[in-house]
């Protein structure tokens, strides 16, 4: 937006930058990028997806710039994004593939491969920890030894790297959920093409696994609430690493035999189970549909949230909000709301004094009793 300083104006900016990095180093204390990726994992993954950009260490550097500021970390990632070339385009990921770390299910209590707990704060005790006050780097690292060689023992008894099938595959071995033709049509890249309405499947999960992690929980919990009644039963959560690849750049098929493997990254994936009252021979039938999410790091309120929209989104309805794609699309971008919103800090000074002038002389009239 093209706002004018005021007279000075240019003075009073360096002195407001000077004044911040102030604020930043007068604990006397350097925070380390290494100790942000070591000990912040939730919110670094939190930035990595929101900014849509899989870089730990930029988003580490992005939130200690940032004075660990969401908004601002994710605007300057999207910013450091934008000037990166795009050299290739990875093949489809097949999440069966996962090195599962986590996978539970809401479902059923017995599933294929059983569940996994893993690494997560829901069975934790909501209490402060005082220890950590007094928490030192030997007692880390006595601790971190014990753990390590309890690890490698149980490791040592597995006999192969298990991977795990999907919970829906099974319902629809069942005949209960419906095969679905794979739609191999090239996805549109919201992030390069401006979304037109009515929006594709694809670019509403785009923007959804985009979205501001508050945005999306709050929709998500908004429809459960009520606000159109979307009630899932989680199917299955799992958090993991996948492969990614890349085809040779002088072929053109989606081989992935012969691809590239060039990383790994970590996400959550989850499939939701949302009942659905449908019509069949003049009668009412219950069904399921499958409502979906996923997100960059382990990201799993965010991508519940997102399974629930997406299965709203699915099935538009003018009455509810979040059946609304314009309405969810629109408002959940992290870096488009706050920078709206922020903007009424900028210089406003000849709208507000023409709206002031329109008071005055209303006011002025009505003492003067002219109309």
């Amino acid at each position: 937006m093209g706002y004018v300083a005021v007279k000075g104006g240019t003075k009073a900016i360096e002195a407001s930058i000077e004044r911040l990095k102030y604020e930043r180093l007068k604990g006397e204390e350097v925070l380390e990028i290494k100790t942000i990726l070591a000990t912040m994992r939730s919110l670094v993954d939190q930035v990595m997806s929101e900014a849509s950009l899989y870089a730990p260490f930029l988003a580490a550097l992005a939130i200690k710039q940032a004075g660990g500021s969401m908004e601002e970390a994710v605007f300057l990632m999207r910013a450091h994004r934008s000037t990166l070339p795009r050299h290739y385009y990875s093949l489809p990921v097949d999440t069966e593939s996962m090195f599962v770390e986590r996978r539970v299910s809401a479902s059923f209590k017995d599933i294929p491969g059983g569940q996994l707990l893993g690494a997560t704060n829901d069975y934790t005790h909501r209490l402060l920890d005082f220890e950590l006050i007094e928490e030192n780097t030997d007692a880390n690292h006595q601790w971190l030894r014990d753990y390590e060689a309890k690890l490698a023992a149980n490791m040592a008894q597995e006999q192969e790297i298990q991977y795990f099938p999907k919970v829906v595959d099974y319902l629809r071995a069942e005949g209960l959920f419906d095969y679905y033709p794979e739609d191999n049509d090239p996805p549109k890249d919201v992030t390069k093409e401006s979304i037109q309405f009515p929006t594709t499947r694809s670019e509403r999960l785009q923007v959804l696994t985009r979205g501001q992690t508050g945005a999306v929980t709050a929709l998500g919990y908004a429809s459960l609430r009520g606000y159109g009644q979307v009630h899932p039963t989680i199917g299955e959560v799992r958090v993991g690493n996948v492969p990614i690849h890349v085809q040779h750049p002088y072929e053109n098929n989606n081989d992935e035999e012969n691809a590239f493997y060039i990383g790994e990254i970590k996400i959550t994936e989850v499939e939701s189970f949302v009942p659905v009252h449908v019509k069949k021979d003049n009668k009412e039938e219950l069904e399921f549909e499958i409502g979906y999410g996923i997100s960059y790091g382990q990201n799993e309120t965010k991508a519940i949230a997102m399974s629930i929209l997406d299965q709203c989104l699915e099935n538009p309805h003018g009455e509810f909000p979040t059946h609304d794609e314009e309405f969810v699309l629109l408002h959940i971008d992290s870096v488009e709301a706050t920078g709206f919103i922020s903007h009424l800090k900028l210089p406003h000074y000849v709208t507000f004094q023409s709206k002031l002038d329109s008071i005055r002389q209303v006011k002025k009239g009505a003492e003067t009793g002219e109309n």
